[in-house]
């Protein structure tokens, strides 16, 4: 597993840790069943506190990318279908907000593609 984090960018070093075991899982590169470093061990690879690997976990498994099992350690989930369901989930609730606000559907469209635009820099 490749992860590297990067002392001098403004994303936080969680964040980083977060984001790339986010996507080798969405990629397949960490198939579901694959068991992660203990907690301790990749914060002593990455040269980080422990509590910064543990919050990067702690998402990724509210996320329902990972999934911990107790002395089995933490997993990636079997639902890669996870991140798809919970992303449906808040547009759905976007569109009713956005409805209920009286935006109509061009308006309502143009403002999630400015916030894509902006979540991912495009």
């Amino acid at each position: 597993m490749q992860i590297t984090v990067d002392p001098s960018s403004p994303v936080p070093p969680y964040e980083q840790v977060r984001a790339r075991i986010a996507e080798l899982a969405r990629s397949g590169e960490l198939p579901a069943g694959h068991r992660l470093p203990a907690v301790r061990a990749l914060a002593s690879d990455l040269g980080l506190a422990a509590n910064t690997v543990a919050r990067a976990y702690r998402e990724l498994e509210a996320d329902g990318v990972v999934e911990t099992r107790g002395r089995h350690g933490t997993v990636v989930a079997a639902a890669g279908d996870a991140a798809h369901r919970r992303a449906a989930a808040a547009a759905a609730e976007y569109a009713g907000r956005a409805r209920h606000l009286g935006l109509d559907h061009d308006e309502a469209l143009a403002a999630a593609v400015t916030a894509l635009r902006a979540a991912y820099g495009g």
